[in-house]
């Protein structure tokens, strides 16, 4: 009797071992082939924006075609039936309500953001790439016959793949895809995947020639002590404060613009002609595109305009708002960095690294994904003040509140109570 038993418990357990090795293998299949495909496609959209910026840097009269950007941008929309585009936020709730990412949206946020970049709308790339990576996730899983309940991961494959090909932060990357969804919830079933899938795209644009971002910091760094503690923690808190004003002027812009020009056309002529207004104005091209040399300079220099990370909400919620493609965070990086700059001699910080804690707690305060941003922190500066990083990440998520850049998030856990909330982000 004893043997019997033995031997059904037994052929249980290597079935059960079986079962696991089967969809360990296969998720390593399909996280693989979507990491080549989503390093391939991040490489080249990295060099495409780099080659409409320099294009951009070197013809200034470009910058003139703003507000028929805008408009080339609304129509491309509406030949392929996006007149009400999601954006990020399709591919995030997607993921709970197990709808399909449609594939043409790949190629329609990969044209319409180096049209943006080109013309110089003041915004990022990560958008493209969550948008890019989770429709090519999304297909590929579809590819390999992922079942309906199972097809997120696939989306978050996607997006990890991108998001690290495009920064070289696969770790970031990773976590970043399992975090930003459901916040209070990190989805752990996505770890292997998707660390597979960023890990893959990482090497690929490596091997492309994509250069991932890397700034030195280590001399700038503070002694970890009571009062380097103190004031790093206070310049975490004035980031909480300032993504919550951010947050709030990107979905007020839109809101604004939508109810004044209801024709889409006009409400993105309109946008381009407010920024290109603005540029003129301001006799700087500092607020256009990206902006990844103002956050070198004040990262590696600890140098930028005073008023810089309040031009460049500005100048972000407008080019969003009325129309233009591309993502929120690179222009948070510089919200954070040019307010670390402005904010450190108030509080006797290195300016330099009070940049540094200035693009991970803004970032940490508009993604909700504290995780993510020790990882960022870890990746773009190293682990030299790594405390101090975890620190302003945890000040940072807390005193947000609930709000966030993704409409479709959802605050699952309390950032204040050990309680189901389950509300979407303000």
């Amino acid at each position: 009797m004893l043997v019997r038993r033995l031997k059904r418990r037994l052929i249980a357990e290597s079935e059960s071992a079986g079962h696991y090795m089967f969809i360990f293998f296969r998720w390593t299949v399909i996280a693989a082939v979507t990491g080549v495909v989503g390093g391939v496609v991040g490489a080249l959209f990295h060099m495409a924006v780099n080659a409409a910026t320099e294009f951009r840097g070197e013809h200034g009269w470009v910058i003139f075609t703003l507000p028929a950007a805008g408009a080339l941008i609304a129509l491309i929309y509406h030949i392929f039936g996006f007149d009400n585009d999601g954006g990020t936020n399709l591919i995030i709730s997607s993921i709970r309500t197990k709808d399909h990412v449609p594939l043409r949206m790949a190629p329609l946020i990969f044209v319409a953001t180096v049209i943006t970049h080109l013309a110089g709308g003041s915004a990022g790339r990560e958008g493209a790439a969550l948008q890019l990576g989770g429709s090519i996730g999304n297909r590929i899983g579809e590819l390999f016959g992922v079942k309906e309940q199972d097809i997120g991961l696939a989306v978050m494959c996607g997006m990890s793949a991108l998001f690290s090909a495009l920064f070289g932060t696969p770790l970031t990357a990773c976590f970043f895809a399992m975090e930003v969804i459901s916040v209070g919830v990190i989805y752990y079933a996505g770890l292997v995947p998707c660390i597979a899938s960023s890990l893959t795209a990482y090497g690929i644009s490596l091997l492309m020639k994509a250069e991932p971002t890397r700034l030195n910091i280590s001399k700038f760094v503070p002694h970890l002590s009571f009062g380097s503690v103190v004031r790093v923690c206070i310049l975490a808190a004035v980031c909480a404060v300032i993504s919550i004003f951010f947050c709030v002027a990107m979905k007020t812009a839109n809101k604004w613009f939508s109810q004044i020009f209801e024709n889409k056309y006009l409400r993105a002529a309109v946008g381009g002609a407010v920024i290109l207004a603005l540029t003129l104005l301001l006799r700087t091209t500092d607020y256009n595109g990206a902006g990844m040399n103002v956050i070198e300079n004040a990262v590696l220099e600890g140098k930028s305009h005073p008023a810089a990370f309040l031009l460049k909400i500005i100048f972000t919620a407008v080019t969003i708002g009325c129309g233009f493609k591309g993502g929120e965070i690179v222009p948070t990086m510089f919200i954070g960095a040019t307010l670390g700059c402005a904010f450190s001699p108030l509080i006797g910080l290195d300016a330099r690294f009070a940049a540094a804690v200035g693009i991970v707690a803004l970032f940490c305060s508009v993604v909700n994904c504290p995780t993510a941003s020790l990882f960022l922190s870890l990746e773009l500066f190293g682990s030299e003040g790594i405390v101090l990083f975890a620190a302003a990440c945890g000040v940072s998520y807390m005193l947000s509140g609930y709000y966030g850049l993704y409409s479709s998030q959802k605050i699952v856990y309390s950032k204040l109570h050990t309680r189901y909330i389950n509300k979407r982000t303000k």
